[in-house]
């Protein structure tokens, strides 16, 4: 099992998977170097896309696949955006146009209300058939801002206020981010279910 494929073209998703992967001699292909299309991302859960993306590029490839999946869930929007979170906007939406049509769903939420965190679920396939893959799920709490701080991260980062940190996911470094994110916590699962199978 010398060769992986990722479910996605995400350069940053490929550096960190790149990173745990090395340590057991792995290396990681993004799905686009086998022309693989983006999968239908029509489930209703993070789990049920993240399964149907790693499938496909199992079924595609021949090789065992890794995917993700991750959005925000806000309480005052009884947990929207939450799959949807890339495409809020609309299909082809940008994270800006994402950001300002989440601002303008909360404008009227109180204080208490806006509350939210971000998900993120990390599948591994070892074949298209795998009926036990490795699913790992981890979250980030933070309530949202109305207005953005900060100009790192990507998508709703600016507007993700920590409380454990004093500061929102766009004013930390990628180091500090990683070790309270909820994709940061979904690799360190992962690298641990993973190092169970591959030892």
């Amino acid at each position: 099992m010398d060769k992986i494929v990722l479910a996605s073209g995400n350069k940053k998703k490929l550096r960190e998977l790149s990173q745990i992967l090395n340590n057991f001699r792995i290396e990681l292909i993004p799905q686009s170097e086998f022309n693989v299309e983006d999968a239908v991302e029509d489930g209703l859960t993070f789990v049920e896309n993240a399964i149907k993306k790693a499938r496909h590029a199992c079924q595609l490839t021949g090789l065992p696949a890794i995917a993700d999946d991750s959005g925000i869930e806000v309480d005052f929007l009884n947990g929207r955006p939450g799959i949807y979170s890339a495409r809020f906007a609309g299909e082809n939406a940008s994270d800006e146009d994402n950001l300002q049509k989440l601002l303008e769903s909360i404008q009227n939420a109180p204080e208490s209300q806006r509350t939210a965190r971000y998900q993120c679920v990390i599948v591994f396939m070892r074949h298209a058939e795998d009926p036990t893959p490795i699913i790992c799920q981890a979250h980030w709490q933070g309530r949202l801002l109305d207005h953005k701080v900060g100009d790192g991260g990507f998508g709703y980062d600016p507007i993700f206020f920590c409380e454990q940190r004093n500061k929102t996911a766009a004013q930390m470094t990628p180091e500090e981010k990683s070790t309270i994110s909820h994709r940061g916590l979904a690799l360190a699962k992962f690298q641990q279910q993973f190092s169970k199978l591959y030892n």
